[in-house]
């Protein structure tokens, strides 16, 4: 696996050097296959898309889990892929380093680590820790050998910080000053904003997440801003959970299966998956 890590991990790093380019984040060996039958260049996993699919909330899955599923994604195509590895299951730095080693093993390409807790009370650690765990992920992945794309996740708008502009560019560069290569932000929507966030970390990439809140912006205008790479988060996952919440509540509702008539068509499915196997 290692050789063929590296040429996904060189790919990837072209990828983060100019231009602009789009993340899928599938949830699945499926989503993920089809991801590279339309041409996407990379992919990403999607925390909340897998916990979803396992009937849990966001942040309910457990490392062994992940792991797992990273590898499982990894592994479905040749294309370079970034895990999101949440807050590295852990709190210490050196915890952080061990889960990052454990996820460079399953063969990604790039990992992003965020400061959120997951506890309610104080739902971002600290500046100061926050950076030392991005700076032990960073360790990590220089003593294994394979050069990972480290990305630097701040949660300030995700967990409500009052001013998270603020916050977010204080920690964004002090992630970059302990290693990360990119930089992430999710629930930026403000053009401004994004602009701001892109020249403060320059000249590393910064990653844009275009969901339900953002989804106004198209990808030329985030390029027009300096923005080097964008996922969707849950985004593909929720559309898929919309279509199948529409149509099972019409189908208990009202006993109408006319929804049905704009499902994928399985000969499609079946004659991509076939070339798979």
């Amino acid at each position: 696996m290692k050789n063929a890590q590296l040429t996904a991990v060189a790919k990837f790093r072209a990828l983060h050097e100019s231009g602009c380019f789009v993340l899928p984040n599938p949830w699945d060996v499926g989503t993920a296959i089809y991801s590279e039958h339309l041409g996407f260049k990379a992919l990403a996993t999607t925390s909340a898309g897998f916990a979803f699919s396992r009937g849990r909330p966001d942040g309910g899955v457990s490392l062994d889990e992940m792991l797992r599923h990273i590898r499982e994604i990894a592994t479905a195509t040749p294309l370079p892929v970034n895990a999101d590895f949440l807050n590295g299951f852990a709190d210490e730095p050196e915890a952080v380093a061990t889960n990052t080693r454990l996820c460079i093993a399953q063969g990604v390409a790039g990992l992003s680590i965020e400061d959120n807790t997951g506890n309610s009370a104080a739902a971002l650690y600290e500046k100061n820790p926050a950076s030392e765990r991005i700076r032990a992920a960073r360790r990590a992945i220089n003593a294994s050998g394979i050069p990972v794309v480290l990305t630097g996740r701040c949660e300030a708008w995700l967990v409500g910080s009052p001013d998270p502009l603020r916050v977010a560019l204080e920690r964004l560069t002090s992630y970059a000053e302990a290693g990360a290569d990119c930089l992430y932000a999710p629930g930026v929507q403000e053009p401004n904003e994004i602009e701001q966030i892109v020249n403060a970390v320059a000249p590393k990439p910064i990653n844009v997440l275009v969901s339900g809140f953002n989804c106004q912006l198209t990808v030329s205008q985030l390029a027009d801003l300096g923005v080097r790479r964008i996922s969707v988060g849950s985004g593909l996952a929720l559309a898929a959970w919309g279509a199948f919440l529409r149509s099972a509540q019409i189908i208990k509702k009202d006993g109408s299966f006319s929804l049905l008539a704009q499902n994928a068509a399985s000969a499609e499915l079946n004659e991509l998956f076939r070339g798979k196997s």
